[in-house]
């Protein structure tokens, strides 16, 4: 199955004034001719500020104010569109827990009305964002989210379009990570850490952005891609931030894991290995239209192989663990 190129495409993302979207919209329009990129999201003055910072992309961005609960509104925005990408969702973990319904009206209903616009549409191909907290969900996000990328996945057993999906950790900066938190408890001469055993799995908003690029323009249908990136000690994170302050365990948050996973030893019967990555293959694959040998063998730059058996891929087993002088120079970076 060949490549495609984004040059020439109309492209929709929804959630597309959140920390993603910013940069993946601003990174598509200089690094490809593309006809126009739609940003559907429900917040005006977020897209207003976003239109002021892409000025001279003006002719390129449209912006359409709608809520993937809105199932009218997506089918509306998707008209003449090429490619979706599906970043809309709530992730805030407490505020989940204790509004799980509206949880499930975006992250799983929404979703689902997003295939259902797809599949009236135009549409060739659509990425959908997961998270980390969706492998062996202990949260309403979590679950939520798994809910939504079996949805995405699914699709592919009775629709020619190709859905797909990209799970990886959190993303340094972003408006869900801890370190802006930590940096402004820092002045006050305190961190506080719910449990100092924990774990994260972290990448870089560019690093996500190239790795959702390169899938999308990659993708067959039916994958869920899981990149392999660097894991941090969350102490790590607050001594990188600040050597002098006082660390205070206040302990583990409604729906909070200690450690996150990525690849369940369940999953991992069905998971190849790639130089750079993995690809959690869906279980219904023989209800596709591409047989899972090919895909082995022409699907990346190298041959893939089955992960072995019992494998998992989580925060704390993970080979690549951050240092605190490269925690350090990362914050700095992204700040």
């Amino acid at each position: 199955m060949k490549n495609i190129s984004l040059d020439k495409k109309t492209i929709l993302i929804t959630g597309g004034t959140g920390s993603f979207g910013k940069k993946f919209i601003r990174t598509v329009l200089e690094r490809y001719k593309i006809k126009k990129i739609i940003v559907f999201s429900r917040d005006e003055l977020k897209q207003s500020e976003m239109y002021n910072d892409l000025a001279k992309h003006k002719e390129k961005i449209r912006f359409f104010i709608g809520d993937v609960r809105d199932l009218q509104r997506i089918k509306l925005a998707l008209r003449e569109v090429d490619i979706v990408v599906h970043a809309a969702a709530l992730k805030q973990v407490p505020s989940a827990e204790y509004n799980p319904f509206e949880v499930i009206k975006t992250n799983v209903i929404g979703t689902q009305n997003v295939i259902d616009a797809i599949i009236d549409s135009d549409v060739e191909r659509a990425i959908a964002l997961s998270t980390d907290k969706a492998a062996a969900p202990i949260n309403i996000y979590g679950a939520s989210k798994l809910a939504a990328d079996k949805l995405f996945i699914s699709t592919n057993n009775y629709s020619k379009k190709k859905f797909s999906v990209v799970r990886y950790g959190n993303v340094m900066m972003s408006r869900g990570s801890v370190i802006p938190l930590f940096l402004e408890q820092s002045k006050t001469g305190v961190i506080n850490i719910t449990d100092e055993r924990m774990t994260r799995f972290s990448i870089t908003i560019d690093e996500g952005v190239n790795f959702v690029i390169n899938c999308l323009t990659t993708m067959w249908g039916g994958e869920l891609f899981v990149p392999k990136i660097s894991s941090y000690k969350i102490v790590d994170v607050a001594r990188a931030i600040s050597a002098d302050c006082k660390i205070k365990i206040i302990g583990l948050r409604p729906g909070e894991k200690i450690h996150e996973e990525m690849i369940t030893v369940s999953d991992s019967v069905n998971t190849l290995e790639f130089k750079d990555y993995y690809v959690i293959m869906p279980s219904t694959i023989e209800f596709m239209s591409w047989k899972l040998p090919d895909f082995i063998k022409n699907s990346g730059k190298s041959p893939a192989k089955l992960c072995t058996e019992n494998f998992s891929y989580n925060s704390l087993n993970n080979k690549d663990f951050l240092k605190v002088n490269e925690l350090r120079e990362l914050i700095k970076r992204q700040q």
